[in-house]
């Protein structure tokens, strides 16, 4: 059972998700976290010692959050071909309709982690380590059970799912549409059905 402190914690985490989400690191000050929840000075700094403090948990909180509706998705799949597709459909229309308001936050953290950070720079990178483990995982399993093609290189097959996807959103959010986003889901399914599927 959460303490109050926790339930705390856990509320000044989640609304400094989606700021840092929507405005960036750099751009989201302390200042901007007090209003967005409400509390005090004090009620902040008496739970984190400083913005990147709290920009960690917060990211930690974005990713697992995403990470966790795409699990969903794709454990209600039987097949590893639909558990792939099931990650796309996940993707359709993100930049309207994310977990996170802002988008992708592996993405708009990426963007804002440099050598400055490497605290940061390291949660991002292990966020995307695990996506690229998931579609690696899922593609040879589906090699093992005759869905994919023996040959297919499972590493480079994530490499090309998971940059388009991260492309496309961030080309979506830049147009302020998902088209771009959604043509190149479309794309994708094309490649795991013609490049992978046997």
């Amino acid at each position: 059972m959460l303490t109050k402190s926790d339930r705390t914690r856990q509320f000044i985490i989640e609304k400094a998700a989606h700021l840092f989400n929507v405005k960036g690191y750099a751009a989201t000050s302390m200042a901007d976290i007090i209003q967005a929840t409400g509390l005090a000075k004090g009620g902040i700094y008496g739970n984190f010692k400083n913005k990147e403090e709290i920009a960690l948990e917060a990211f930690e909180y974005a990713s697992k959050k995403v990470m966790d509706e795409m699990t969903f998705k794709i454990k209600a799949q039987p097949t590893y071909a639909g558990k792939l597709e099931a990650i796309l459909q996940f993707y359709r229309n993100y930049t309207v309709q994310s977990p996170i308001e802002g988008g992708c936050p592996i993405l708009n953290f990426s963007v804002d982690c440099d050598d400055t950070n490497p605290e940061l720079k390291s949660r991002v990178r292990h966020a995307i380590e695990l996506m690229l483990g998931t579609l690696v995982y899922l593609i040879q399993q589906g090699i093992k059970k005759g869905e994919f093609r023996k040959e297919v290189n499972a590493e480079l097959a994530a490499d090309i799912i998971y940059s388009q996807i991260e492309g496309g959103i961030m080309m979506s959010k830049t147009y302020g549409n998902s088209k771009k986003l959604n043509r190149l889901l479309e794309y994708l399914k094309t490649y795991i059905d013609k490049d992978l599927k046997v």
